[in-house]
């Protein structure tokens, strides 16, 4: 499925000027002791297993003796800049436990541990190629989604906080098929939910391994949410299917709960708040919002293929005339959050006129 819905292999865009203006006035742009083609110079590696034997596909990576050091100290800056504003007071109790590199998907990230030695509370920091269409994802999902995400560009070195949970994968494998009824019906919600966030702010690959689901206790019952992990596909791809998670093999299972567990008048109320909520969103960050999006309108994140194909998609979808006068992926966007904004407005203004 993921072979016809998606292609082989997406370029890095690399951070214009508009863009690195953007996040130096945000904040996100803030000079890094350390390069991502820095971590690349490792001597060596091992494979990393996970607790049943299985190959996780990352490796642990090591450094010649007289590099090590120098690596290690960056990292702790980095993380002090990510987390503390760059108070080094802290750096002494730090240590890098290790240094992990993916060598799966398009980011090939760079895995930190890093663990405090008095009290051996521990975090993550990843260290990626830093690429335009990945920011404006993490932008969009600091605006647009439940979720605030702390991230650091600093010339083509992107810096990313961990994001903790279950992973999607390992969630409906390992803790799906045990929950409750009433848990089911709770999870199947929230998925519906994600699949309409995702659709709408064109967010895509939300295979299982590409979210976290994370367990909040509330009383006496447990509630389930969902999060984006990985935003390395925000409005690249051509075809609609790939930004709406219910297409993908790997979510097969979720979507089975959400039918056998929900009324189709239930999604569809569901789907409705989660457009409404997008389009407060929206209103409530309109200026950083209208400066990201202009710089996106302005920016080349996708190929002309795809950005041809999508805008077919959504116009025959909406029958919306302004999807076919796009002329880049940030147009396609913006189009799409007018579309849901329009509609928030309308419903609000016949309320109005209802009392």
């Amino acid at each position: 499925m993921e072979e016809q819905l998606m292609s082989r292999k997406k370029p890095t865009y690399p951070i214009n000027e508009q863009l690195g203006g953007y996040l130096k006035e945000c904040n996100r742009k803030i000079k890094i002791p350390v390069f991502y083609d820095d971590l690349l110079r490792f001597a060596g590696s091992i494979v990393v297993y996970d607790s049943n034997d299985v190959d996780t596909l990352w490796v642990r990576v090591y450094y010649e003796e007289h590099e090590r050091p120098e690596i290690e100290s960056s990292l702790k800056k980095v993380y002090t800049i990510l987390h503390s504003d760059g108070n080094e007071d802290a750096i002494e109790f730090l240590n890098i436990d290790a240094i992990d590199y993916c060598t799966f998907g398009n980011s090939k990230p760079f895995r930190i541990k890093v663990r405090n030695i008095l009290n051996d509370n521990y975090t993550y920091i990843y260290v990626k190629k830093a690429d335009a269409s990945r920011i404006y994802g993490l932008e969009l999902e600091h605006m647009l989604s439940p979720n605030r995400i702390n991230f650091l560009v600093y010339k083509n070195t992107l810096i990313e906080e961990h994001i903790a949970g279950i992973a999607g994968d390992v969630f409906i494998k390992e803790f799906l098929p045990d929950l409750s009824d009433q848990a089911k019906a709770q999870i199947a919600k929230e998925f519906v939910k994600f699949n309409e966030r995702c659709q709408m702010r064109l967010l895509g690959d939300m295979r299982s391994y590409n979210y976290v689901v994370i367990p909040i206790h509330d009383f006496d019952h447990v509630e389930y949410k969902i999060r984006a992990i990985d935003f390395d596909q925000q409005s690249y791809e051509g075809k609609l299917k790939v930004y709406q998670p219910q297409f993908f093999k790997e979510n097969f299972e979720m979507v089975s709960i959400v039918m056998n567990r929900l009324q189709p008048s239930s999604i569809e109320q569901y789907k409705k708040e989660e457009r409404s909520i997008l389009a407060k969103r929206i209103l409530n960050s309109r200026s950083r919002y209208e400066t990201l999006i202009k710089c996106m309108c302005a920016d080349t994140i996708s190929s002309t293929e795809n950005l041809e194909q999508l805008r077919e998609y959504l116009y025959n979808f909406t029958l919306d005339l302004q999807f076919r006068r796009s002329s880049s992926m940030g147009e396609v966007l913006k189009t799409a959050m007018e579309f849901v904004k329009r509609n928030y407005e309308n419903i609000n203004m016949n309320r109005l006129m209802d009392t």
